[in-house]
């Protein structure tokens, strides 16, 4: 845990703020924090900074904070995910929220076993922890949103454009496509939003309607990946290319 998240709830009324469970468990047992020494903590939603620690006793924490920095940037990027195994997307949802993605929508498909949305790790507050967990991994403040779809082409025919906007690159990793990355326009985008399919892939009727509602199929390369090694590689690529083109941007500007 890089950062002690805090809620609304935890503050009283003189600004402190007073940590109990999982947080406060962590911050003797782990950090073994003493008092007059300080932790790095955020606002879940704003401004992190660092907590003096006042009390640290069995079960309870409490915190003098100053609340000054802004949290990482975000990625600029939304997730269309088919839904993954439960034991993968148990993976990937503290992935997404350590690397600064905005929305995920985890949509059914043909290759998405209809057992998926029985599991627990779709239940609210389960996700919320996971994402939780992600946050203080990247000492990042700003849940990620997440939606569950269960209709493929309702969601893509009727809610897609609206959700994800007009001016957001869509693209669309899929084995079949030649065309690398860069090709794509990811690079000088501010949003884009990337479709995953399942460990299987999309078949070729959601491909099409995916490309047909303007996502741009590109190659990921001659390997194949599982979703939750290919959510990162990803969300890297496209953040490592933003930075490339960046300089060269400038450098054509000067």
């Amino acid at each position: 845990m890089n950062l002690l998240l805090l809620f609304d709830e935890d503050f009283l009324p003189d600004g402190t703020a007073r940590l109990t469970g999982r947080r406060a468990q962590h911050a003797r047992e782990v950090l073994r924090a003493e008092p007059g020494e300080s932790l790095r903590v955020g606002r879940l939603g704003g401004l992190t900074g660092t907590g003096e620690v006042l009390e640290n006793s069995t079960g309870v924490l409490h915190l003098r904070v100053s609340l000054t920095e802004l949290p990482p940037p975000r990625a600029g990027v939304d997730l269309l995910l088919a839904i993954p195994r439960p034991k993968a997307l148990k993976k990937v949802l503290p992935a997404v929220a350590s690397l600064g993605v905005d929305r995920v929508v985890l949509v059914n498909a043909a290759r998405v076993e209809k057992s998926y949305f029985d599991s627990k790790v779709l239940d609210a507050a389960f996700v919320r922890e996971l994402l939780l967990q992600g946050l203080e991994q990247a000492r990042d403040t700003h849940l990620p949103e997440v939606l569950i779809r269960e209709r493929f082409r309702p969601f893509v025919e009727d809610e897609a454009d609206a959700l994800f906007g007009p001016d957001a690159v869509r693209l669309l990793p899929h084995p079949p496509a030649k065309q690398p990355l860069r090709a794509a326009g990811a690079d000088t985008a501010e949003r884009v939003v990337l479709a995953i399919g399942p460990d299987g892939g999309w078949v070729p009727f959601e491909a099409d309607l995916l490309e047909a509602h303007g996502f741009r199929p590109f190659s990921l390369g001659p390997r194949i990946l599982r979703v939750e090694t290919a959510v990162p590689v990803l969300l890297g690529q496209v953040a490592l290319l933003r930075e490339d083109i960046a300089p060269r941007q400038e450098s054509s500007r000067a």
